[in-house]
């Protein structure tokens, strides 16, 4: 917080620099208790953990779900000190069971909102959680003429994404943080950041530069739906 009263000896010059904004209003953020959803490095899982470690979201992370039992995410978790559940829809059995599995961890932990960080497995959001879910897509879902991009839909992930964007010669790219539905990357769209893309990129060096801008995004749509702002149409 900020400290007011006695002015600060130190000229303007010698201050540390963040790298984040303040909120722009005064009102405590509501504390949320978040659940992560990975299937990967767990890289997003990592980045919001930094994000409230650092103050710059109000939450806790109670619960980190893993659509398998063997990716590097589950080690992130496990040395973060975060509860961490293998939920499969292989093990599952059927859409319905894996749906239901991840419903009941995610009321368990009395979750306030779900956030998708490469959650590659389709699943069903029940009535209690629309608008409750999060994702993270590393493409801009929606084009300047307001309809929705290419970029989106089951296959396209990580290094397909940005493969496709070299290929089709376009000249941006970005990310974009939507509530999830029970499309793949479809639902309402919170926000979007755009990133150049350069002659001389290959699918990873977009990727990290995307990424960069992720860092920034989810965090930003995380302190949005924490005072209730968000409310989709």
């Amino acid at each position: 917080g900020l400290l007011l009263g006695r002015r600060s000896s130190r000229r303007a010059s010698e201050l540390p620099i963040t790298n984040y904004q303040l909120p722009i209003t005064r009102a405590p953020m509501r504390h949320l208790r978040l659940a992560i959803l990975i299937s990967g490095g767990g890289t997003t899982l990592q980045n919001i953990a930094d994000a409230i470690a650092k103050g710059e979201v109000d939450a806790q992370i109670v619960s980190v779900i893993a659509s398998n039992d063997h990716c590097f995410g589950i080690t992130r978790a496990k040395n973060l000190g975060l509860p961490i559940t293998a939920i499969s829809r292989k093990n599952a059995g059927s859409l319905e069971q894996f749906s239901r599995q991840i419903a009941d961890n995610l009321r368990d932990h009395n979750v306030d909102l779900a956030c998708m960080a490469g959650f590659l497995s389709l699943w069903t959001i029940p009535d209690d959680f629309a608008n409750k879910v999060m994702n993270i897509h590393p493409a801009l879902l929606l084009t300047a003429e307001g309809g929705r991009s290419r970029y989106g839909g089951q296959g396209m992930h990580g290094h397909h994404v940005h493969e496709a964007v070299l290929a089709s010669g376009d000249t941006e790219s970005g990310c974009t943080v939507h509530f999830a539905d029970n499309t793949y990357d479809h639902g309402p769209i919170i926000l979007q950041k755009k990133v150049p893309v350069l002659p001389t990129d290959t699918p990873e060096s977009l990727a990290a530069r995307v990424f960069q801008q992720e860092c920034l995004a989810y965090p930003q749509a995380i302190r949005l739906f924490a005072p209730g702002k968000l409310s989709p149409k």
